[in-house]
């Protein structure tokens, strides 16, 4: 079984190439779920300020592999059934304990697109929209605070998510179909 973990900055398409995983049979595992139960648990509202302030309080509580720690119930269960996909890995650290939890079972891809598109993305998003100065912030403090970058830098693939969906859904499923090959050669 394998567990695929999607990484990126905000307005990459990280979601959206985890759904298409979803769509060929993965079972997603959003790692963002523990911080919406966070904010609903201490009755704080959606938003940039509050899910940056639950985001770092549980890395402080749990250490920096919070997220994927916490998260290991549910990609077992997953795993149960499919193949799993992971939304939201950020950190270096939940990067490591995922490769030596999974071993060559674990795959990154890293969903890239240049800030001038992330952004114009974020600003017309519908659900937890961000301006462009909330935006850059969140680079800033993703890449300082969360260790964000080494998980995108040791992607097994990179999907350069700069023009159309079309485009996007065919990358992502060249590299779901790479995945199964592999699959198929290491069976042999």
């Amino acid at each position: 079984m394998k567990v695929v973990s999607i990484v990126g900055l905000a307005g990459a398409g990280k979601s959206e190439v985890a759904r298409l995983f979803e769509e060929n049979g993965f079972a997603r595992v959003r790692f963002g779920q523990l911080t919406d139960e966070e904010l609903k648990a201490r009755g704080l509202e959606p938003g940039e300020r509050n899910e940056r302030y639950i985001r770092e309080l549980l890395r402080k509580e749990h250490g920096m592999d919070a997220y994927a720690l916490l998260n290991l119930p549910r990609i077992a269960e997953a795993l149960e059934a499919s193949d799993v996909v992971v939304d939201g890995l950020y950190s270096w650290e939940e990067y490591i304990l995922l490769k030596s939890y999974y071993v060559d079972n674990f795959y990154v891809v890293a969903v890239w697109a240049s800030p001038r598109t992330r952004y114009r993305r974020l600003v017309e998003r519908r659900d937890r929209a961000l301006d462009a100065g909330e935006a850059s912030s969140r680079d800033i403090a993703e890449i300082e605070n969360l260790n964000k970058a080494g998980p995108i830098a040791m992607a097994d693939f990179t999907i350069s998510n700069e023009s159309s969906p079309q485009d996007l859904r065919q990358e992502t499923e060249r590299i779901i179909s790479a995945l199964y090959e592999e699959g198929k050669q290491a069976n042999r």
